[in-house]
């Protein structure tokens, strides 16, 4: 049975030093191999030990819905909202009336004028029916509504933390990869500068290595401030203060994307945030349309009256009262077509975001797939035939047949080119991140 070879990280390192540990022996006494071991196994101690606790990707995000602000924010609105439905179904507060006829004294009458009386009414509206019932469903519209809002901060939330996590998980190994890369190529350099001191080689050489350890320092200066950044993003999605030290993060590993397009079609129609919010959008408005055609009939109003006369005996009375829709050109008509078009506006948006998220889940999923296909393109063939064009180069040097530039040129590309299979490997898993809010399901585990 034929074995699939895979490219195992450092292939192209691990290489460098079977060829370098020749060389440096033959170079002895110019290069101090001791003091340059030691300060190697000293930085792979500090980049990372095996006992050293690592970033739990499903802790931050706990943490991040926990305490982010903006979650928050929108869980509280949800909360208020759903205090308005029982308003809504609950009738107008009665209205109380106390008075007198008489004398400017409070509740004071006149005892020789049988019209002086002091009385007290009470008076309740009551909708026609149904009001009240879609006036609460309206308001439960709005709640559910809010509720997807919600919904989309929280997903949104752990998207951003988990990118920002891949983020910092990829500063985090292009610095391991440079740091000792920059360590392999100190040791060239030295040699380099061995060899110019026998009479072996020259100048350029020297120089040529020289100036490459100061680019790679400056990359790792770059990458030090990237990874500081990525550092502060998690912080702040996390609420934390952003110097809060954050410790290494696990080695960024691929999630295989099991689902087809369609399935994330299907799953982005039936999860997607933004429609199902625009659906209870569409609901609150046909119910707001029933509503408004219902303020055609009129509501009713009671009313109950006491009069306590000092003269002649007490009187009762109740009233009943009718709002007469005389207007209903200019104000229940006018009502409906605004429901109405306000309906067909909501109807639209849901067809724009239907759209809108296709587009989306389609641009994530070839993102995806590109730097799926690069890594593997990298992890399979690029990084070890840069690795074998690498020993060849250091083969060749050995036996003067290639000179140091075109050394260095191999030793700079592998290096270029296992960074960026972890550059694409970042990227494959925030896509996938991306797509999570859109389809509503896990697909980085």
């Amino acid at each position: 049975m034929k074995r699939k070879t895979v490219w195992m990280p450092w292939v192209g390192t691990a290489a460098v030093w079977l060829w370098l540990a020749p060389m440096a022996g033959r170079a002895q006494e110019q290069v101090p191999e001791p003091e340059v071991h030691a300060r190697i196994v000293s930085q792979e101690n500090r980049v990372g030990g095996a006992g050293a606790a690592k970033v739990n990707l499903d802790e931050l995000v706990a943490e991040a819905l926990a305490n982010n602000p903006g979650v928050q924010s929108a869980l509280k609105r949800v909360e208020a909202l759903r205090r308005r439905a029982p308003q809504a179904r609950s009738l107008p507060d009665p209205t109380l009336e106390v008075g007198w006829m008489g004398n400017l004294k409070p509740f004071g009458v006149m005892r020789d004028d049988p019209s002086s009386y002091r009385g007290v009414s009470v008076q309740q509206s009551i909708p026609y029916p149904g009001k009240l019932r879609l006036r609460g469903d309206i308001a439960s519209k709005e709640a559910e509504a809010a509720w997807w809002d919600y919904e989309a901060a929280r997903r949104q939330v752990v998207a951003e933390v988990k990118v920002a996590y891949y983020e910092y998980a990829y500063y985090h190994q292009a610095t391991d990869v440079t740091l000792k890369n920059k360590d392999l190529l100190e040791k060239l350099a030295r040699i380099a500068q061995a060899r110019y001191e026998v009479g072996k080689g020259i100048q350029q050489d020297v120089l040529k290595a020289q100036i490459e350890v100061s680019r790679l320092r400056q990359r790792l200066t770059v990458l030090e401030q990237q990874k500081r950044t990525a550092q502060v993003r998690i912080n702040t999605l996390l609420a934390r203060d952003p110097e809060t030290p954050l410790a290494d993060p696990m080695p960024l590993a691929k999630t295989e994307l099991a689902r087809s397009l369609d399935e994330l079609y299907q799953l982005a129609r039936e999860n997607d945030t933004g429609l199902q919010r625009e659906q209870r959008r569409i609901e609150r408005g046909e119910l707001a349309v029933n509503l408004a055609r219902k303020d055609y009939y009129p509501d009713l109003g009671v009313g109950y009256s006491y009069w306590n006369r000092p003269l002649i005996r007490d009187m009762h009375g109740f009233t009943f009262s009718l709002n007469l829709p005389v207007f209903y050109r200019s104000k229940q008509r006018e009502g409906v077509r605004e429901a109405t078009e306000e309906l067909l506006s909501l109807e639209r948006g849901r067809d724009d975001r239907e759209t809108t998220l296709y587009f989306e889940v389609k641009q994530q999923y070839l993102t995806a797939k590109a730097s799926d296909e690069l890594a593997q393109l990298y992890a399979q063939a690029v990084v070890p035939q840069s690795s074998l064009a690498l020993e060849s180069a250091l083969a060749a040097y050995q036996v003067g047949s290639v000179d140091f530039l075109t050394l260095i040129e191999n030793f700079s590309t592998v290096l270029d080119y296992e960074i960026d299979y972890y550059r694409e490997l970042a990227n494959y898993q925030a896509a996938l991140a991306r797509l999570e809010p859109l389809v509503g399901v896990e697909l980085t585990k």
